[in-house]
């Protein structure tokens, strides 16, 4: 039995259990809240856990403002061997080996990670080749070469050696992947290392203190309470500067028409603006035209 309460509209930030893929969570999340129209924001790998904002409603149509968001880890590399899915759940593609960690050659071999670089994603993740999602691809024994992507590691700390484990925080780029990092860690070092775990603590601008649990939703929903969990509109892309419009703006707006912002507010110069109404209520996503002249892209 979904929600019957009132229609929802914003983001849910949902803490993901482990071994759920990304699309089992949306799943659960349309029956929990009662609405097919459920996205994520970038997909989490199964044995991972944490942030992952889900959009519900309206709120669907904002996620294309999102897929380059910076993310954050915790993840532990254990060395020894690799896998051929980068991580934990694959099947080993090297011989076990005892290995000894010296935190200052580890330090040197992180160097490298940090900062632009190119990364070759892992042969099972979302990329697409020819259309097509990689990991269906491998998943059927199809070869895959997946082209170098540009990617940014603003932090990447070291902090904890734990025998064979790393425990390592990263604050990335969208689109990096910890799993490439810990792969080429090990072909690195030539001992051969994979992602053992992994849990994202922020998405952009959501954090793992807002994120609920599947329980707690559940039990949210019973209680007809899980507007408590969302994010609404008006409160989403906080870079995007506010432009409050009048009713009429509002009705012209929505006939795609465009709409200005007044030059004699002190307001950043943005590519995009959130307008608002007289009652605060997210009218339209705004892309800039000319100068404080914007055309409507999303409208609500």
């Amino acid at each position: 039995m979904g929600y019957s309460g009132t229609t929802l509209d914003g983001i849910i930030v949902l803490d993901k259990p482990e071994n759920w893929t990304s699309h089992d969570v949306v799943a659960r999340t349309r029956s929990i809240v009662g609405t097919r129209k459920v996205g994520h924001l970038g997909t989490l790998d199964p044995i991972a856990t944490g942030v992952l904002p889900l959009v519900i409603g309206r709120a669907t149509r904002l996620a294309q403002f999102y897929t380059r968001s910076d993310k954050i880890y915790d993840g532990v590399v254990r060395f020894g061997w690799s896998t051929d899915t980068y991580d934990r759940a694959g099947i080993p593609t090297s011989e076990k080996m005892d290995v000894t960690l010296d935190p200052a050659d580890l330090e040197r071999y992180l160097e490298p990670f940090r900062g632009e670089f190119l990364q070759i994603p892992p042969p099972v993740s979302a990329k697409k080749v020819e259309g097509r999602r990689a990991y269906e691809l491998s998943r059927k024994a199809v070869a895959v070469e997946l082209a170098p992507v540009a990617v940014h590691v603003y932090e990447l700390t070291m902090l904890e050696i734990a025998g064979s484990d790393v425990h390592l925080r990263a604050h990335c780029s969208g689109g990096t992947y910890l799993r490439s990092i810990a792969h080429d860690l090990g072909k690195a070092l030539g001992c051969g290392a994979h992602l053992h775990q992994l849990r994202r603590t922020a998405s952009g601008e959501f954090e793992i203190g807002q994120a609920r649990t599947l329980a707690q939703l559940e039990s949210l929903a019973a209680e007809g309470r899980l507007l408590d969990a969302l994010v609404p509109p008006t409160e989403l892309l906080p870079g995007f500067p506010a432009v409050f419009v009048d009713e009429l703006a509002v009705t012209q707006i929505r006939q795609g028409r465009n709409f200005s912002a007044s030059a004699f507010r002190a307001q950043p110069v943005a590519r995009h603006v959130k307008a608002l109404s007289r009652h605060g209520e997210l009218v339209a996503i705004g892309e800039a035209v000319l100068p404080h002249v914007f055309h409507p892209i999303v409208v609500f």
